[in-house]
């Protein structure tokens, strides 16, 4: 007769739970808050794009926001009434109406008068644009206690600068093709030359200043036409970077004035995209420079929104685009990107789409300051302060840390 064992008894350590039917945990959403988003018309002759497009409002109004767009908002762009108030929107005909909106979303800085219109405690989404910034400009918005937020200054979490980079490309293109355009005869002073090259005629010469993302798009552009490229920086890692990313040889300087000079004198078409941190951009071409050039030349100065790297640029409109200096043809429209105003609308529009919906996302907007750097560095008022130190000292304004008044709330 075999000997019976003994069961082999485990710890209740490693069983107590193993065959019980576990509790269901339910996920709990918080809230989110539910936005009211205007969206006015812009009332500069120039501006012709709108902040955001249909298809935007069609996704802000699934989430459950709401949306008010001025009358003939998208006109110029091509987005009718109809369209925006098929994509869920309320039309209104009343600006004041618009401007009571908790979120106010401009392409263009709010006029003086537009700040008038505005309810204390709002958010502001709009370009900053230095050079035409005026003085009573933070004090209104102080005074009403604004959060705003710059455009320019939004960065991704990556670090870089979305609504930027996205211009830059647009602007690249817009200059090289708007250069093709005046170098023919169609247009006063125009040489009468075709930008790419033909069999048995040589290509039209492009020097490019800056070797940032404007020149890169331009780049591709002209060389896609078959021009002649020269891009002259300071920094060379920009241009090595510039070598790789176009994926053929280019010709490339550091800015030397003697050597630049030089090789103005044969250009057909200068292209200023010098980008400045902070302030204005530095003079590179003097206008002893530009009266050597050739006459027909065309110099596209897309530096204009920040002063321009040209001594003899000044600020032009899409009404009144070019001027001729020692016979060169100048064009300096701060907002070129406005020329393809759907095209450029559709791109901000998919960014700041991102921004609403994120913001949507918490009952509190301190919540996403306090949660996201980059919109934190694009907000230079909050609550009657101005958070940016660059804007205090130009305009004499005492400047608040913003990380220091969110902490001060915990």
């Amino acid at each position: 007769m075999s000997k019976i064992k003994k069961p082999i008894i485990f710890s209740d350590f490693f069983t107590e739970g193993q065959y019980e039917t576990e509790v269901e945990m339910l996920a709990v959403k918080e809230n989110a808050q539910r936005l009211t988003i205007g969206i006015p018309k812009e009332i500069l002759i120039s501006e012709r794009r709108v902040a955001l497009t249909p298809h935007s409002i069609r996704t802000l109004v699934g989430y459950g926001h709401n949306v008010v767009v001025e009358t003939g908002a998208g006109q110029m762009s091509n987005f009718s009434d109809h369209n925006y108030s098929e994509a869920g929107a309320t039309v209104s005909y009343s600006k004041e109406e618009v401007f009571k909106s908790q979120v106010l979303v401009k392409i263009a800085p709010p006029t003086s008068e537009e700040i008038d219109l505005m309810k204390p405690d709002q958010i502001l989404i709009s370009p900053l644009q230095l050079p035409v910034l005026k003085d009573d400009y933070l004090t209104k918005l102080k005074q009403k206690r604004i959060t705003a937020l710059a455009m320019e200054y939004l960065q991704s979490e990556d670090g870089d600068y979305p609504i930027v980079k996205i211009m830059s490309e647009i602007a690249g293109s817009c200059a090289i093709l708007t250069a093709a355009e005046y170098l023919n005869n169609t247009r006063e002073g125009g040489r009468g030359l075709l930008l790419g090259g033909i069999s048995g005629v040589p290509p039209a010469k492009i020097v490019i200043l800056g070797a940032g993302v404007v020149a890169e798009s331009a780049i591709k552009v002209a060389m896609g036409l078959g021009a002649s490229v020269r891009v002259f920086d300071n920094n060379i890692s920009k241009l090595s970077r510039l070598q790789n990313s176009i994926g053929r040889h280019l010709h490339t300087s550091s800015i030397n004035p003697v050597y630049l000079a030089y090789q103005l004198t044969s250009a057909d078409v200068l292209i200023g995209a010098i980008h400045s941190k902070s302030g204005r951009t530095p003079i590179i071409v003097t206008e002893e420079m530009v009266s050597n050039m050739k006459d027909g030349a065309v110099i596209i100065d897309v530096s204009i929104d920040q002063g321009g790297c040209i001594e003899t640029s000044r600020m032009t409109t899409l009404e009144d685009p070019s001027f001729i200096r020692h016979g060169v043809i100048h064009y300096c429209v701060p907002n070129i990107t406005s020329k393809v105003s759907r095209s450029a609308s559709v791109a901000i529009s998919n960014i700041i789409t991102l921004l609403l919906l994120k913001m949507g996302t918490n009952l509190n907007f301190d919540n996403v300051l306090y949660n996201n750097q980059g919109i934190r560095h694009g907000c230079y008022t909050y609550k009657g302060f101005v958070t940016n130190e660059y804007l205090g000292k130009r305009f004499n304004e005492k400047f608040t840390s913003l990380d220091l008044l969110l902490t001060s709330k915990l």
